[in-house]
């Protein structure tokens, strides 16, 4: 742990003084930067200001969702790029010091924008951390020790170089940072077999409330518990992971087999609810559904595409595959058998000749204007549900549905085990997408449409609660309003995200950061002091 100085107090009244004479906010942040930064680690060229050729750049680089982006949504007063850990912990004090908000980006896919955006407070900064980047892998004991502004794509080929039969169960979009990633559990292709990301972290490093560097033994178990699920920037700012690496063979097969609703699509959907989730555990299918035209031809299907990743050779996956869930139709030249690290970059939509150094490059390949929801779903839909979605799907200009089986080792946890809670007895969950290209312009057209499906989905998915993927953020779900620390108005999203883990979660934050130094719109909230002791008397669920 590493904490203040002696002299703090003394030093921290003269930078009062001083900062009382600067000019403007960002020579406040500089000055303090100054006066609190290891001489041995300039900053200098870390600091974007709008005034700045490459802010826009800067600012533009990880955002995933281009709503954010539109001239219309606040912008920061500059975005600060630490090159180092003790970078981020005087970014921390001196925010607090100065009373200015802080966003924390490490990928930028939060598919609602908050960790570039601030739509209730303002002036806030960004801390990106896109500079930290480091890998330390090591075979010999089966770890890796990763920074949070680096991609998950860079960590699979940085065990890559080390090892073609180790990986790591984590996201299928490559360029997810894995700080956040991992803060709200990083499911994957590999998690029917080894479980989530998360549940695979053996220690972390963090900047915490007071601007100290804590591991895992100096934050306790209750935070090591709180990040691995719990959401990103409510407890501190991730600066590393070190991650458990798990085995895979030296043979992985991957196929997309594809069926419209003229090759009995409805019914194979079907079937694969009831199939799926309890296949064998090497094999991951899920179910990708958009709408398409036949040929050259105006009218339009719904298609169905089953794209999946199996941890062993195609004559095995065959022999699965017809005793399992013969009604799709596999075949051997269906299947290609590749290596574990060819097979990251086929789920993740790459081009077959495309070499595994693009998972370098960080980059993310979607880009796009969209609204996004999520659900977890208990029973199988039935086949008039599922004609009822067709109809909905095909009302709407470019929809998207990916629908990602659980089972096997994601029913080995308890709900308790870490924050994230969607365990046994959860059959898939549907990430729901409503893309565009026109800006601002038909927004609000998309948006309705995508609510009034959700509305619709409400009979075939989870209830008490209704379950969401907290990296899935929706804020139609309810959001915290400048300053509020309403436990009662943050429960009824928290409940979706974290079930009964949020109590326990919101107990955590008002030991660790009573102030809320680290928030957004749907973060976790504290408790007043005098609520805190009542709910201790109260929510057993905590104990």
């Amino acid at each position: 742990m590493v904490s203040p100085g002696p002299h703090f107090a003394i030093l921290t009244l003269l930078l009062t003084v001083s900062l009382a004479a600067s000019a403007s906010l960002e020579e406040n942040f500089i000055q303090c930067l100054s006066f609190y930064s290891d001489k041995a680690s300039p900053f200098s060229g870390t600091i974007y200001t709008p005034k700045n050729a490459s802010f826009n750049k800067i600012l533009e680089s990880s955002a995933q969702n281009l709503r954010y982006l539109v001239p219309s949504a606040p912008k920061p007063e500059f975005i600060f790029t630490p090159l180092t850990d003790s970078h981020v912990q005087v970014a921390v004090t001196c925010s607090k010091k100065l009373g200015i908000h802080l966003r924390v980006r490490s990928g930028g896919h939060d598919y609602e924008g908050l960790s570039y955006v601030s739509e209730v407070e303002s002036p806030f900064i960004i801390v990106d951390l896109s500079k930290l980047r480091g890998v330390e892998v090591n075979i010999e004991d089966n770890s890796a020790w990763i920074q949070a502004g680096a991609t998950i794509g860079e960590v699979y080929y940085r065990i890559y170089e080390k090892s073609s039969v180790h990986g790591f169960p984590a996201g299928l979009c490559t360029s997810l940072g894995v700080g956040g990633h991992i803060t709200g559990g990083a499911y994957g292709s590999m998690m029917r077999k080894y479980g989530l990301g998360a549940d695979n972290v053996l220690d972390a490093r963090l900047v915490d409330a007071n601007g100290n560097i804590l591991d895992r033994e100096a934050m306790g178990e209750d935070m090591f518990w709180a990040i691995r699920g719990g959401g990103g920037a409510s407890f501190g700012i991730l600066l590393w992971w070190k991650i458990k690496l798990v085995p895979v063979p030296q043979t992985v097969t991957v196929f997309t087999v594809t069926r419209n609703l003229e090759q009995d699509a409805t019914k194979i959907v079907h079937r694969w609810q009831e199939v799926a989730p309890y296949i064998d555990d090497d094999l991951f299918i899920r179910v990708i559904i958009q709408p398409a035209t036949i040929g050259n031809k105006s009218e339009r299907t719904i298609t169905t595409s089953y794209n999946a990743q199996f941890l062993g050779g195609a004559d095995r996956l065959l022999q699965v595959m017809k005793e399992s869930f013969p009604e799709l139709g596999l075949t051997r030249k269906d299947c290609l058998e590749t290596s574990w690290i060819k097979s990251v970059l086929y789920i993740a939509g790459y081009p077959s000749d495309t070499p595994p150094e693009v998972l370098l490059e960080g980059k993310s390949t979607f880009k796009n204007y969209f609204k996004a929801k999520s659900d977890f779903v208990r029973e199988p839909i039935p086949e008039s549900g599922l004609q009822g979605l067709w109809q909905r799907l095909l009302e709407e200009d470019s929809p998207l549905m990916i629908w990602n089986p659980y089972g096997g080792m994601m029913s080995k946890f308890s709900e308790s085990d870490i924050p994230f809670p969607h365990r046994n007895g959860t059959l898939y969950k549907i990430q729901y997408l409503s893309l565009w290209q026109d800006g601002d312009k038909n927004a609000s057209k998309h948006i309705d449409w995508i609510r009034k499906l959700y509305n619709f989905m409400t009979p075939y998915v989870s209830k008490f609660p209704r379950e969401a993927y907290v990296n899935y953020r929706d804020l139609d779900l309810g959001i915290n309003k400048k300053n509020s620390t309403s436990y009662i108005q943050a429960s009824s999203w928290g409940n979706m995200y974290f079930k009964d883990n949020f109590n326990r979660l919101v107990k955590i934050k008002t030991k660790v950061d009573p102030d809320n130094v680290f928030r957004h719109e749907q973060s976790i909230p504290p408790l007043p002091v005098s609520r805190m002791s009542l709910q201790d008397k109260k929510c057993k669920t905590w104990e």
